[in-house]
């Protein structure tokens, strides 16, 4: 257990000074960054669900939207790539639904494809695009890293023993308090704290990075696997590093849509959004 356990931090550190230099990077070195991980997930996602084997035109078809999603990141088009998105998933559940193969490749479209875009969306161009990135990542690695620690100290009952026995409701309610103050902190050393919307949106990505840890949890237990892949030594594969985080960006998503819906749609820079700025 200590050496899985070391092997865990040192790979998780790896990972994080390269996702935190992407980010502070920003513009294509980030875009590269979140398209990777999206193809990753692809990847894995297929293998896992074995799409190749059950439909193989509909993967190939998953990975020629996985690509037009990918170029349209890195070559700036971002407006367009959650129309690509949406066109490209229907058209997947048009497929599934004539030729009765599997819904897998939809689901696999849709995560894949919102990992990009979002991860791409979050950190955008400006100063703003940096802190919200840098935000979500202090909720969702601290709702990670605490819940992990927080559960194994303190034990009780399981939150969902059919899905993830490891989990407990200590650790979900230590990860979350934890995450909700990492972003709060994020926040406040760039801007004052004037209300609870900072902490409100924390608490609501803290239980999304939750719900998809859970979520790849039981894809894992549906197809017997214990791990998505092989590549980060200590974690498994990418989904099993990104799980919670692609939740959590696709809840940033929803939630600044949703205001830029409310607001007539004006254009205007999603960090600043995110954060209410």
């Amino acid at each position: 257990m200590q050496t899985e356990l070391k092997s865990r931090i040192a790979s998780g550190a790896v990972l994080a000074a390269v996702a935190l230099g992407a980010t502070w990077a920003g513009g294509f070195a980030f875009q590269l960054l979140a398209v990777a991980i999206s193809l990753l997930v692809y990847y894995e996602w297929s293998t896992v669900t074995k799409l190749a084997e059950r439909d193989f035109q509909g993967n190939a078809f998953g990975w020629l939207s996985q690509a037009v999603i990918a170029a349209l990141v890195l070559l700036d088009y971002m407006p367009l790539t959650l129309p690509v998105l949406v066109t490209c998933a229907a058209i997947a559940a048009l497929w599934v639904g004539l030729r009765k193969t599997s819904w897998w490749l939809f689901g696999g479209i849709v995560y894949a494809g919102l990992t990009g875009i979002s991860l791409a969306a979050i950190r955008g161009a400006d100063y703003l695009g940096l802190v919200a990135m840098l935000f979500v990542f202090a909720v969702v690695w601290g709702t990670d890293i605490f819940a992990y620690f927080t559960g194994r100290a303190l034990g009780g009952p399981k939150l969902a023993p059919a899905i993830s026995p490891g989990k407990t409701w200590s650790g979900a309610i230590g990860g979350t308090m934890c995450g909700v103050l990492a972003g709060v902190a994020v926040f406040m050393a760039h801007f004052s704290l004037q209300d609870l919307r900072i902490p409100l949106i924390a608490l609501v990505l803290s239980v999304a990075s939750q719900v998809g840890d859970l979520f790849e949890s039981f894809i894992k237990r549906r197809f017997g696997v214990k791990d998505s892949g092989r590549l980060i030594p200590g974690h498994g594969g990418v989904m099993d590093r990104v799980d919670g985080l692609i939740f959590a960006c696709g809840a940033a998503l929803l939630l600044v849509l949703g205001q830029l819906l409310l607001a007539g749609g004006r254009e205007v820079p999603f960090g600043s959004v995110l954060l209410g700025l």
